[in-house]
């Protein structure tokens, strides 16, 4: 039996313009329960408006490491939260 999706995205190597897209698309295509680790050189709290605004309910947001030169954040996907609109 295999574990959760766990996936790494050092937002520090994507082009800003392309950083919430593929966070977002990253986010999407996890199973409940799976979770992203994003990777970055400030506090992300734009992004977290976001997911609050968009995916409100469906995750989790833990800071593992909170600066001043790295700042990690680990992005999870709620199981039992789906709203049935994706076939998740």
């Amino acid at each position: 039996m295999t574990g959760p999706v766990h996936t790494t995205i050092d937002v520090r190597t994507i082009a800003p313009h392309e950083r919430h897209s593929h966070i977002f698309s990253s986010f999407a295509a996890l199973p409940a329960g799976g979770a992203i680790e994003l990777v970055n050189d400030h506090d992300p709290q734009p992004l977290h408006r976001q997911f609050k605004s968009d995916f409100h309910g469906q995750f989790t947001w833990d800071y593992l490491e909170q600066g001043p030169a790295t700042w990690r954040v680990r992005i999870a996907k709620e199981a039992g939260n789906c709203c049935g609109g994706c076939g998740g």
